[in-house]
């Protein structure tokens, strides 16, 4: 007896864009007409293996069924997504782009890459993390949306750079391992989320419980270990003295104004933080209105018909702007 072949169903066209970063996944959208036993095609820019993977046939004229692409704007997926096809995306997760930087940084690091990037080591991208780091602060400051959705990306960028010089050394590690860290300490620090075991009613409390639990996940034997001490020396005063205050440390047991300069500005530094304010902030902000007031001047000076390298001190005054 000869085998009867049984012809697909003749369903509406349904086009399957599929994501690179994902591979040949479908979304769970296209599993109703796939188990109607519809016709499933690729389009030319599928590679040839996906296609194979998924059963899918070359497009040829067809309309009809399913059509696998990357891109409904051309090729065979345009005809029938003017013919009125249904467009299925496959959804991706929120960070799945991340995957892109990934990618690209792993292209200029490999051979026949980018010769700067091949040389770079931990130590020569050191001054780029704190350049990139206050590029970031300072959008911040200036509440600069389009300058922080850009250094986001720069302080990004080196994540995933020092994270892939670390793959390539023996016994390393890479940006996954990096990300799963960071999850299981976020997943620890906040059992009140993940465990449901207690409460936590208010940032304060979030504040003492998440030292708490870090005090303990890194055996730490001191109030200040793991305090940054390469930080600007202010938020140095502030977050020491912040980190004594939690331990119930006196407050005359902290550096006197009496001690010198030194001593003065870790004080002045260390009673805002308790205060709970930033004294990091702060003094910047002052440094920076003061920078603002320097070149208001000199622009004045110099409408004026005055040099601006050689003012007098009474200039200066006569062009200092009012607040």
């Amino acid at each position: 007896m000869t085998p009867v072949e049984v012809a697909p169903v003749v369903v509406a066209p349904v086009v399957v864009v599929l994501s690179h970063r994902l591979g040949p996944v479908l979304p769970a959208a296209a599993a109703r007409p796939l188990r109607e036993e519809a016709a499933l095609y690729a389009d030319t820019d599928v590679p040839a293996q996906w296609a194979q993977l998924c059963g899918a046939h070359p497009a040829g004229e067809a309309v009809q069924g399913l059509l696998l692409t990357f891109d409904p704007g051309t090729g065979a997926a345009a005809r029938w997504v003017a013919a009125g096809a249904t467009v299925l995306r496959t959804p991706e997760p929120t960070g799945a782009a991340v995957l892109d930087a990934a990618a690209v940084l792993d292209r200029l690091r490999s051979p026949g890459g980018c010769p700067w990037d091949a040389k770079q080591t931990h130590h020569s991208l050191m001054p780029y993390l704190i350049e990139e780091t206050y590029e970031l602060y300072q959008a911040l400051e200036e509440g600069d949306t389009a300058a922080l959705r850009e250094e986001l990306g720069d302080v990004l960028l080196q994540v995933l750079f020092h994270a892939r010089l670390a793959q390539e050394k023996p016994g390393g590690f890479d940006v996954d391992a990096v990300a799963t860290g960071l999850v299981a300490k976020l997943v620890d620090r906040h059992p009140h989320v993940f465990a449901g075991g207690e409460q936590v009613r208010t940032a304060a409390e979030q504040e003492i419980r998440w030292e708490q639990l870090k005090r303990t996940e890194k055996r730490r034997e001191s109030s200040v270990d793991g305090v940054a001490l390469a930080q600007p020396a202010v938020a140095l005063a502030a977050k020491l003295a912040s980190r004594a205050g939690k331990a119930a440390l006196p407050v005359d047991l902290l550096p006197g104004a009496d001690g010198g300069t030194g001593a003065s500005l870790f004080a002045l530094s260390a009673a805002a933080a308790l205060a709970g304010e930033d004294p990091e902030a702060a003094l910047r902000s002052v440094a920076r209105r003061f920078a603002e007031d320097v070149r208001a001047a000199e622009r004045s000076a110099r409408t004026a018909g005055l040099d601006p390298e050689a003012l007098t001190p009474q200039q200066w005054r006569e062009h200092w702007p009012a607040r």
